[in-house]
């Protein structure tokens, strides 16, 4: 049972949303809760508050009448569960409830306690409302994903349950669960925050970070088959850079090779032996960059998506709607935390570096396909008949269309601001397209990687090195080929590939 108790992190989301682990609120955070609760409901009583007796929006300038407050708050919901598009998949749905859920537990929202306790529920239960990705633009925070999400807290609308796509009432009645009633402001509360672009941005996170080390194992596997020299993945060269991503990523892939019969030591072949009579070496003095390079390209993705996760669990333990209760001073805050741009801009940067470990998986796929650059491989790495049969070359258009397309998606969404909201919200974040854009990156590039794969088996399989290769490589390569089998004549490809992609997806490297 995980305890939250308003400091989350990327473990605790791993074990929510990949290893469904049950969570339980601290009961101190209940207190806190309770405590914003009651200071809010006795503060609002002679004042304006925001959204408390207000309208939203521009439409703040209208005060409401106390007996109008509470259809305020459910009016506000229904309006806004507008959204559009493709339904967001039940897995970063649960990641953006369980970011609702922590921050609204701080103790700085004036929400009732009931909706905290609901959202636990329903993610205990797995029943994930059904939200869309089309309509929020990430400035007063995810209000249209997240007024999906407030509208299920109500009864209304519509879950994912067992498979099924429900009515909530039916779910609730076979559940026993009763929705929550607006007290104060728990509509506002609910939808004015970061957490639908927060919730996606942590998922991503945690698919990058797999995507990254299946890349590196796989630049590792490349550098054997090739018999690369190994000096390129040395300590004293990686140190002699500052950068610890560019380190970390050399001192993992020398950890793949550690019992490699493949890679090569330059001192033995070309520092000690007697070349004075060789005009042109055989055998490439360096290799390409996409084998040569690998540190130093993926380090800048470590140390970005570090960086990038670093955000998004401040972002997920932040007080991000508003106005902001301050029980302790007895004061009410209004201001702009629910705008999205940090985690915006760590989203376009994460998706770049994303589709550049999607281009140097295609490049590294050319290498192998192409035997004018490898020089030891059949083209397209086809273990028939040259000529009548086309191993590979069929799934190259894939991985080099699907690179393509990243490469598109990588232009920012940080800078695409478009003012709505009768202008009030004049600069916006977009952070919600953002994560969205970037989940769809990283999709992609384990459509590449799953490519990449299967070509490596295959390249193994024609050079007969399956007992020279590293342990690590080999593990790999038993993997890979318990969903592919070793093929000589034609095969349709895509349930391989796809088979693949979902085992890497799902599995870490």
């Amino acid at each position: 049972m995980l305890k939250v108790n308003g400091n989350l992190g990327i473990e605790e989301f791993y074990d929510v949303i990949i290893n469904n682990k049950s969570l339980e609120i601290d009961d101190s955070l209940i207190q806190l809760v309770e405590n914003s609760f009651n200071f809010l409901k006795d503060f609002s009583e002679n004042k304006v508050i925001y959204g408390v007796n207000t309208g939203f929006g521009p439409m703040a300038q209208y005060k409401i009448k106390d007996a109008q407050r509470i259809d305020l708050q459910y009016n506000l919901i229904r309006s806004h569960a507008s959204g559009t598009g493709g339904v967001i998949p039940p897995i970063y749905v649960k990641a953006a409830m369980l970011a609702r859920l922590n921050t609204l537990s701080l103790g700085r929202s004036g929400i009732h306690v009931s909706a905290i306790n609901l959202m636990a529920e329903l993610i205990n239960r797995d029943i994930t409302p059904l939200i869309y990705e089309h309509g929020g633009v990430g400035a007063s925070g995810d209000l249209v994903q997240l007024a999906h999400l407030a509208v299920v807290l109500i009864g209304e609308g519509e879950v994912f349950y067992k498979g099924e796509r429900c009515a909530t009432k039916d779910v609730f009645q076979k559940e026993g669960l009763q929705p929550i009633s607006i007290h104060i402001r728990e509509g506002l509360a609910l939808m004015n925050g970061t957490s639908v672009m927060t919730g996606i941005g942590i998922v991503n996170t945690i698919y990058a970070r797999r995507l990254l080390n299946w890349m590196i194992a796989c630049s590792a596997a490349i550098n054997e088959i090739v018999e690369a020299y190994d000096d390129h993945l040395s300590f004293e060269l990686n140190q002699s850079k500052k950068h610890l991503g560019q380190r970390a990523v050399a001192k993992q892939m020398r950890e793949h090779l550690a019992d490699s019969k493949l890679t090569r030591k330059r001192e033995h072949h070309l520092y000690e032996n007697n070349n004075d009579n060789v005009a042109v070496f055989e055998d490439k003095v360096q290799e390409y960059y996409s084998l040569r390079c690998v540190p130093q390209i993926l380090g800048p993705v470590l140390d970005t998506l570090n960086h990038t996760e670093k955000i998004m669990i401040e972002e997920v333990n932040s007080a991000n709607d508003n106005p902001i209760v301050d029980v302790e001073k007895r004061h009410v805050y209004h201001g702009g935390n629910f705008h999205g741009d940090y985690v915006s801009l760590e989203m376009d940067k994460l998706k770049t570096v994303v589709t550049k470990m999607s281009m140097l998986a295609e490049r590294q796929l050319n290498y192998l396909l192409n035997p004018n650059l490898n020089n030891i491989l059949p083209a397209f790495v086809n273990l028939g008949t040259l000529g009548l049969n086309f191993g590979m070359q069929g799934v190259q258009f894939t991985a080099t269309s699907t690179t393509a397309e990243n490469q598109m998606m990588s232009n920012p969404m940080y800078v695409h601001s478009i003012p709505n909201n009768n202008d009030n919200q004049d600069i916006v974040s977009m952070g919600t397209n953002a994560s969205l854009i970037t989940k769809k990156v990283i999709e992609n590039g384990f459509e590449v990687m799953a490519i990449e794969l299967i070509t490596v088996t295959q390249a193994i399989e024609y050079l007969k090195v399956k007992d020279k290769v590293s342990s690590k490589t080999k593990k790999l390569y038993d993997e890979i080929r318990e969903l592919v089998p070793i093929f000589t004549d034609d095969v349709i490809m895509y349930p391989y590939v796809n088979g693949v992609k979902d085992y890497i997806i799902n599995h870490k490297a």
